[in-house]
């Protein structure tokens, strides 16, 4: 079974690396700071404090991409219409993917910025023809044809 498991690893690693990007490391500082850039924008907001459960998270010299999900911290459920942002009309908890988070970066020296990013998003909003003529490299699959 740990030889299935092994294979598994080294196919998903090497499927990243055929497309160019490769994933920040869990405990990585690349991986920290990515996140650290990303909270701010959600804690503003679905409220603080919030984690991160990554689902994806791609990285190519100086941009990156990050699909995952928001809690609280140790897993605890975010009530999307008790966040602020249902408050002032930001988001309308009636509709939406809960709280699932997307966002793109740019690093500028040696920070990393989240340029674009969205709170349950219901569709692929960043396969777009601008947005994909920066950041095909991290997201090949949403660019396809664009």
């Amino acid at each position: 079974m740990r030889i299935w498991a092994a294979l598994v690893a080294v196919f998903l690693a090497g499927a990243g690396a055929a497309q160019g990007w490769s994933e920040p490391e869990r405990g990585s500082q690349t991986r920290a700071a990515l996140m650290d850039a990303l909270r701010p924008h959600v804690e503003w907001i679905l409220g603080p404090p919030v984690e991160f459960v990554v689902w994806e998270l791609r990285r190519q010299g100086d941009l990156a991409f990050f699909s995952g999900w928001a809690q609280r911290p140790g897993g605890g459920e975010i009530d999307m219409a008790r966040t602020p942002g249902a408050v002032w009309g930001a988001l309308d908890p009636s509709i939406g993917d809960g709280p699932t988070v997307q966002a793109l970066y740019h690093r500028s020296g040696e920070t990393w910025v989240a340029v674009h990013w969205a709170i349950s998003a219901t569709d692929v909003w960043y396969a777009w023809g601008p947005i994909c003529a920066v950041w095909r490299p991290v997201i090949p699959k949403a660019c396809r044809g664009l």
